[in-house]
């Protein structure tokens, strides 16, 4: 697969160091030096992977990946933080401003090509769509159909409901879930799944998703 990450930073040599990096790796590098033209480059290519760093002029970082996180065109973006902002309230507000990882820009390149490595696996090569009685997910559009009705869900929740969807009746674990949806080097609170199970129950019924007490959850058509 052709992978296309987008490069966000307001320092040239990062950029020119990561570029040819991630480049010589096989992957198809864009950038950006603000956030303001990021958010622009990112609706134009439409990145598997955007690399964002915080302190930007124009827009810094965190805004940048809100504002990117509003467009239904970019939900399934990998957006990372590779920033040297190593504080916990700064991470905090990444994850809460929409990021899927942050990164220390002290990080070795061999260990950060392979947490790019690893974050692109979430991609995967899904089929295009997974038909289950009533309910259609259309994983190319990104759609969740219920009885022929449109259903909106956010990537995390729409990530979710697929994963039990792919295999009906089969109980999933609470540490599956966590390492498949959110990726074993983000930390969730221990309520995070079962947010998101409600929400999903709100969406498409409380009959199909089953909670086995102990263990985790499972999808029953």
């Amino acid at each position: 697969m052709d992978y296309r990450i987008l490069l966000v930073d307001d320092e040239a040599d990062i950029l020119e160091f990561m570029s040819y990096n991630l480049t010589h790796a096989g992957y198809t590098v864009y950038t950006a030096a603000n956030g303001h033209d990021g958010v622009a480059k990112a609706l134009e290519v439409k990145p598997h992977l955007i690399l964002l760093d915080v302190m930007m002029p124009q827009m810094d970082g965190m805004e940048a990946c809100a504002e990117i996180r509003r467009h239904k065109e970019l939900s399934t973006t990998i957006i990372a933080f590779l920033t040297a902002r190593g504080e916990d309230f700064s991470q905090i507000a990444g994850f809460e401003a929409g990021a899927d990882d942050y990164i220390t820009k002290t990080i070795r390149t061999n260990v950060l090509m392979s947490r790019i490595k690893a974050l692109l696996k979430r991609h995967g090569e899904p089929a295009s769509a997974t038909v289950e009685a009533s309910l259609t997910i259309d994983h190319e559009r990104h759609i969740v159909l219920k009885d022929g009705r449109s259903i909106a869900l956010p990537r995390k929740e729409f990530a979710l409901l697929a994963l039990l969807v792919s295999k009906p009746q089969r109980v999933f674990t609470r540490e599956e879930i966590y390492d498949s949806v959110w990726g074993n080097d983000v930390f969730v609170g221990d309520r995070t799944i079962d947010v998101h199970i409600r929400k999903l129950r709100e969406k498409i019924g409380n009959d199909q998703i089953i909670t086995v007490k102990g263990i985790g959850y499972k999808y029953e058509p």
